[in-house]
């Protein structure tokens, strides 16, 4: 305290106006108001206001102390990664990815997912970035690549924020129809190649008028 006292002298009283520096938004009066501000840092606190002054530093830094714990903790367990339990793993989809399923379980996506994850799954809906962590992007193959269908059924099922669960929103046949659904994202789109013909030469000009 001391030496921030003196920092304070130094720079109010010894150090004259004309060498501070301008700051095009502050007046010029807050600076010429520094000298009687240093005295009053500089003049000698009662001891229950010293006391006071330092049981308030305590309690700011143990507020502190515990919003980075909490912040920190929760970063932590949105990013750490889904823990799927092993009877889920080895779980095979029932349904066949036939265009009954396909267009049911698109019906779903609409009407629960596209707000977060977009219309094509690439995670950008207009709800995309108020969420952390980001919804994830079905379009990449290497998202689930590595993913059973029984994984992609439990992380349905069970959620994890800022995504909900639908365990009691959804059929187990719905859940099912929807990993068809996010499955295809990431497959390329078949496309019809039409045969192209031979380009014919052009007619030569004759030379004859």
């Amino acid at each position: 305290m001391p030496s921030l006292l003196c920092a304070l002298r130094v720079l109010c009283v010894e150090i004259p106006l004309s060498y501070l520096p301008v700051f095009p938004h502050l007046p010029r009066p807050v600076f010429s108001s520094l000298p009687s501000m240093c005295e009053n840092f500089s003049a000698p606190m009662p001891a229950h206001a010293s006391l006071s002054l330092q049981l308030r530093k305590i309690l700011f830094a143990a507020i502190l102390f515990l919003t980075l714990a909490v912040v920190i903790h929760w970063v932590i367990q949105e990013n750490k990664p889904w823990v799927v339990p092993e009877e889920y793993k080895s779980l095979k989809n029932p349904l066949s990815p036939s265009e009954s399923n396909l267009n049911v379980a698109r019906q779903i996506y609409g009407n629960e997912c596209t707000q977060c994850h977009g219309q094509r799954g690439r995670g950008d809906g207009p709800e995309a970035k108020q969420h952390y962590p980001l919804p994830a992007d079905f379009t990449d193959p290497k998202l689930l690549k590595s993913a059973t269908d029984g994984e992609i059924f439990y992380w349905i099922t069970a959620g994890r924020r800022p995504m909900p669960s639908f365990k009691r929103r959804l059929t187990p046949d719905q859940r099912w129809q929807l990993v068809l659904l996010v499955r295809s994202f990431s497959q390329p789109t078949p496309t019809n190649s039409v045969p192209t013909s031979p380009l014919k030469p052009a007619p030569e000009k004759s030379n004859d008028q």
